[in-house]
């Protein structure tokens, strides 16, 4: 049986059952058998051999290898051919990249053993690594799902807090200057909402089934941590649906300031062109070079033209004021 290369093996782990475990490689796994402990098993899903290795010795069903290579994935857990196949998804914070880009991680386990492919690195199976590496890892390949899930909704947390302080000082500065440079801001705010809550909703029905699932692999502690991860993701995502409706209510107040502002320019422009356009029409009337216009002769003309053009001026301000148009 030939070894696969390394580079398909993100993370092999032999998992020493007090919360520690020991790194293994290629070798190890192809001798392993379950008297040696549970083991955890973290591919790369886009290599060749990773794909080979699941289809050809992994001795996993073809419906599971379909899942665990799959292209596009939606939250889900699953109780099926003697095992949980689990899919999430966690905030991508890889370099460059934008947080609501959402990375998939889908996970196999049995018993013994527990199988995760990725596509993108997600920070919280790291966090899983470096606590093994610490003796505070998983246990259990139970304890490994609860921990997972949680590692992936802590940092869900943190990017509400952070969304919900950009909003909240928007809605300050929107309120105060109306300034329209914040719409940018705002909307990518709504967008970055819209996205994160549009993948944890269904995490959160997955987490229900999750703990819901009649399996000797969900103990009661890892039943009643599952249980509590997905009560905090509902919170999260009222939270998200807050924020959400805030930042919808803080872009119309903008939207509205906007328009008013546009009206009242609008109006003064208009009664600007109401007041000017009969002036202009007597000046263009009296301005033609014909003859018989009114006074041409007169020294004084210009002078008398300007008091008609006051007393008409006089009259239009009088009519609008009437009117209730000023």
């Amino acid at each position: 049986m030939s070894a696969a290369p390394s580079t398909s093996l993100v993370n092999g782990w032999l998992l020493e059952g007090d919360g520690g475990g020991r790194e293994i490689d290629w070798h190890d796994i192809h001798n392993w058998i379950p008297e040696h402990g549970a083991i955890w098993i973290h591919l790369d899903r886009y290599t060749d051999e990773s794909k080979r290795w699941l289809r050809e010795e992994s001795g996993l069903d073809d419906v599971v290898c379909d899942v665990l290579l799959a292209e596009e994935t939606r939250p889900r857990a699953t109780a099926t051919h003697g095992g949980l196949l689990v899919v999430m998804r966690g905030l991508n914070q890889n370099p460059g990249e934008d947080p609501e880009d959402m990375v998939s991680v889908r996970v196999w386990i049995e018993e013994h053993r527990i199988i995760s492919t990725r596509t993108r690195p997600l920070l919280a199976v790291d966090d899983i690594h470096t606590a093994l590496e610490k003796g505070e890892g998983p246990a259990t390949t139970g304890w490994f799902v609860a921990m997972l899930a949680a590692g992936l909704l802590s940092r869900v947390g943190i990017f509400i807090d952070d969304i919900e302080d950009v909003v909240g000082e928007l809605e300050d500065r929107i309120l105060d200057t109306g300034r329209q440079e914040f719409r940018r801001i705002l909307s990518d705010s709504r967008r970055k909402v819209i996205t994160v809550r549009r993948y944890l909703a269904p995490q959160r029905e997955a987490l229900n089934q999750l703990y819901r699932e009649t399996t000797p692999l969900l103990p009661d502690d890892v039943r009643a941590e599952l249980r509590e991860t997905a009560d905090r993701i509902t919170r999260y995502v009222e939270d998200l649906d807050a924020v959400r409706d805030r930042a919808a209510v803080t872009h119309e107040e903008l939207i509205s300031r906007l328009s008013e502002k546009l009206e009242q320019r609008m109006y003064v422009l208009s009664v600007v062109a109401v007041i000017f356009l009969p002036l202009g029409f007597l000046a263009g009337l009296l301005g033609v070079n014909l003859a018989g216009i009114p006074m041409a002769n007169n020294p004084a003309a210009f002078f008398w033209f300007c008091v008609i053009l006051v007393m008409v001026f006089v009259v239009q301000f009088v009519v609008l004021k009437f009117l209730k148009w000023l």
